[in-house]
């Protein structure tokens, strides 16, 4: 014949013991999620940052780009309405002034905005 089992009793203190361990472990869990969601949190605000950063860098860069078209295409129509070689000469000279301070000009526009994502990035950690 089969004994029936004794009632296993677990002692109180270890089962106190046991729930305070699963407390602790729940309580350090939701601590890391908390941690984590806000880093998460933190990337992704850098992130969106540094994406609006470079789109308003592009944005300079088409628009410089599209001046600088330009002003070639309005050289080459006054190129055409020269009526000799000093002309010509006189309005090449004039546009190479014009491109190379607009460059400088835009070259500081770019190192601004650089400047400024990279700082807003930072600000945002």
């Amino acid at each position: 014949m089969m004994k029936t089992p004794e009632a296993f009793e677990v002692p109180t203190q270890v089962r106190d013991m046991a729930e305070k361990g699963v407390e602790q472990a729940r309580k350090a869990f939701d601590e890391f999620v908390v941690a984590a969601n806000d880093a998460a949190a933190k990337v992704e605000g850098s992130a969106e940052t540094m994406r609006n950063g470079a789109a308003d860098l592009n944005k300079k860069a088409l628009s410089a780009t599209e001046e600088s078209v330009n002003a070639s295409f309005d050289l080459a129509t006054k190129l055409v309405k020269a009526k000799d070689l000093n002309e010509a000469m006189e309005l090449q000279t004039a546009y190479v002034q014009s491109q190379m301070q607009r460059f400088g000009e835009v070259a500081r526009e770019m190192g601004e905005a650089a400047t400024k994502a990279a700082a807003d990035a930072t600000a945002k950690k």
